[in-house]
């Protein structure tokens, strides 16, 4: 199960899960996914079926309703998206609730590691780190941040760098041809 943003809002969490739970969908067909979902006040979205449940970022009911959706599905692993602002509560601290409660391993993804945080952040964070099997950055810099800041033990850490999909290089006559290109002369003024 994946928690954060999701499409059709438009944020980058919510394009990073979306893209995230449907590259787990594609390579592991066989496995029963789903994601819980962040959604900002007076705002609501025609979510696709992978979207199981919703939480209104303030309403500390719904954190605790999520928690036990996904402990009665069952779920193999919790992967959550981090990133300050999104979840309701002092520095977040709403998804604390629903984190203390699940009974499967969970995995975070940071999308922010702060140099200094404020001690409300910094005490969201060790809650996040306690709760969490694995930290997930995307830059060695917040790997040492993570060590150095909030004293995270290296084993706990992975480093999966920020990229782009991987797609075979083509020569530009090809792209030229898809664009109607071919043969045209641009003249740029």
């Amino acid at each position: 199960a994946f928690i954060g943003n999701h499409l059709p809002r438009r944020c980058g969490i919510a394009t990073f899960t979306h893209d995230l739970h449907r590259a787990v969908s594609i390579a592991r067909p066989d496995l029963e996914t789903g994601v819980v979902v962040m959604t900002d006040p007076g705002h609501t979205y025609d979510y696709p079926p992978a979207v199981r449940f919703q939480i209104h970022d303030e309403a500390i009911g719904e954190y605790i309703q999520a928690a036990e959706f996904l402990n009665n599905a069952r779920f193999d692993v919790v992967c959550l998206q981090h990133e300050y602002g999104i979840f309701g509560g002092e520095a977040g601290r709403n998804i604390t609730e629903l984190l203390s409660r699940l009974e499967m391993p969970i995995v975070t993804t940071l999308h922010t590691v702060l140099a200094q945080p404020t001690a409300a952040q910094r005490d969201v964070m060790h809650q996040i780190v306690d709760a969490s099997t694995k930290m997930i950055v995307m830059a060695e810099k917040g790997h040492q941040l993570l060590r150095s800041v909030h004293g995270v033990p290296a084993h706990k850490i992975e480093v999966i760098p920020h990229g782009i999909p991987d797609f075979p290089f083509l020569e530009t006559h090809h792209a030229k041809a898809k664009l109607g290109f071919v043969g045209k002369t641009i003249i740029l003024t």
